[in-house]
């Protein structure tokens, strides 16, 4: 095991998820497993960012935490409103108001780097592009490792130029955001196994290989294919400890659910999720624009989840859901890491 990456039991790790699911008590829990977790700093206000921290940090085990690096998709204005416009019948089902203009923000990133400097932490990843490089020697003069998400071995080779530790190596499999720097672009469908092996033998740095793992024998593969860690998450949204809303839960244990789709109608940012139908209705029609839609379509979002209306909530999911379960977080993982 590389000395950059924590010595751990297991090989299998929780990947970080912004917006509920990676709780204090699901990273702890993975801890606790002999793998490791990732709090998402994604989307959290600063205080509570700094008050997960400090609940892990007293809890003794590994974790690292997960930010999204400033680059924001600026959205066109009258694309904006035009999309607003089309969208005002499903606030109005929910009786909720959306946001008549864009608002563009970092994610109160300066915040959360002085949240770091105060709770150091000992792996920070970043997802959605590379940090400023200021900002990662503040990060390293914590004693942190960074790690960075990449999708490709361009990205890959921008990291290591950039002086990052680790790569994240993400495959178009994976749920939720993918990490591209240039999301303008489609993310080449290329298997986690073959993309591990193309960036190893590229850069030279120690790989976390992410997207679509369901099963021990993906696990093996990614392995196998030179990765020193394989994160997971869609497989443990179901998990005892995750805070993944009910909605999201039944979703994924649907037998009627079959397909996953990638799609910018909820954020303007490619995700990838359960199909539904607001997929279906906005997919082709939604403009780029991060986290302009974000913002716009969140009230819609969390009045579906808490009506139980999943045709209208982000149902982020890799590829490889139908293997989620509803056990817990260390079940999980040591079923995942029998194989390695």
């Amino acid at each position: 095991m590389t000395t950059v990456l924590p010595d751990l039991a297991l090989p299998v790790i929780a990947a970080p998820m912004a917006g509920g699911p990676g709780t204090p008590a699901f990273v702890v829990a993975a801890g606790r497993a002999g793998g490791m977790g990732f709090l998402a700093g994604g989307y959290q206000p600063p205080t509570a960012f700094a008050e997960e921290i400090a609940t892990v940090t007293a809890a003794g085990v590994p974790f690292g935490v997960n930010l999204f690096a400033p680059n924001t998709v600026p959205v066109d204005a009258a694309a904006y409103r035009d999309y607003a416009a089309l969208l005002a019948t499903e606030a109005a089902r929910f009786g909720v108001g959306l946001p008549p203009d864009p608002v563009e923000d970092d994610d109160a990133w300066r915040d959360k780097l002085e949240v770091l400097r105060q709770w150091p932490v000992p792996l920070v990843s970043f997802t959605f592009g590379l940090p400023p490089a200021a900002d990662l020697a503040l990060l390293r003069a914590t004693g942190a490792a960074l790690a960075q998400t990449v999708t490709s071995v361009t990205e890959a080779r921008a990291a290591a130029e950039a002086g990052l530790d680790v790569l994240v190596v993400q495959a178009a499999a994976a749920g939720g955001h993918s990490g591209t720097f240039t999301p303008d672009l489609p993310v080449p469908v290329v298997p986690l196994p073959a993309l591990v092996a193309e960036i190893r033998a590229a850069v030279p740095l120690p790989v976390i290989a992410a997207g679509g793992v369901g099963t021990a024998a993906d696990v093996a593969a990614a392995l196998g294919a030179g990765a020193t860690l394989v994160a997971v998450g869609t497989v443990l949204l179901r998990a005892a400890e995750a805070g993944t809303s009910a909605t999201h839960r039944a979703a994924l244990a649907d037998p009627a659910r079959t397909t996953t789709v990638v799609t910018r109608a909820f954020t303007g940012r490619p995700a990838r999720g359960l199909r539904n139908d607001f997929t279906d209705r906005y997919s082709a029609v939604a403009p780029a624009g991060y986290p302009a839609l974000h913002t716009l379509t969140r009230p819609i979002r969390r009045a579906a989840a808490a009506a139980g209306d999943p045709e209208r909530v982000h149902l982020w999911s890799g590829t490889g859901f139908r293997h989620a379960t509803d056990d817990p977080v260390g079940t999980i993982l040591a079923r995942l890491a029998a194989g390695a």
